[in-house]
């Protein structure tokens, strides 16, 4: 999966936020055996910027970690079933996200965690929901959470949901 970074706040290179992205999409695209071809862009910008997006798109004029923009609606129209994928021969173009460096860097140290390695679950995260996974219901909650710890474990990141983190 490949992943252009465009990078509004200059903090996120501090984090090697283009690394952080190919392997986060990397890992969603292995476990889910999507085509290599696919494509995200990626803005990494501050929370002035995100409180925007978050208004203009969604009604919410606050800051937020990750936002993220589906190419085309992909959820699963039953409860906990998979998302239909993309395949091979599809538009490779699978959406955008947004991710807010004050927000991350509050929510890593409020939870004790690295910010690369709270970066890294967000971008997981958003990929998914590229994917159309989605938390709204719970048992679409428990197949993204389940993808998301997995995923991360594969990479050495510890269940981001456990109560031990």
């Amino acid at each position: 999966m490949n992943v252009d970074c465009l990078i509004e706040e200059t903090r996120w290179h501090a984090v090697d936020l283009d690394a952080l992205a190919v392997k986060a999409a990397a890992g969603v695209a292995a476990r889910l055996q999507l085509p290599a071809d696919l494509e995200i862009s990626l803005l990494a910008c501050n929370d002035a910027r995100i409180a925007e997006l978050n208004a203009d798109f969604r009604g919410k004029p606050k800051p937020t970690n990750v936002l993220s923009w589906p190419s085309e609606e992909r959820g699963a129209r039953t409860a906990g079933d998979m998302p239909m994928l993309p395949q091979a021969g599809d538009d490779p173009e699978i959406g955008d996200i947004a991710i807010a460096f004050e927000t991350c860097a509050r929510e890593a140290d409020e939870g004790g965690k690295a910010l690369d390695v709270h970066v890294t679950h967000l971008l997981v995260h958003g990929c998914l929901h590229l994917l159309g996974f989605d938390h709204e219901r719970d048992e679409d909650a428990a197949l993204m959470e389940g993808l998301e710890t997995e995923i991360l474990g594969k990479m050495g990141i510890a269940d981001p949901y456990s109560d031990h983190n």
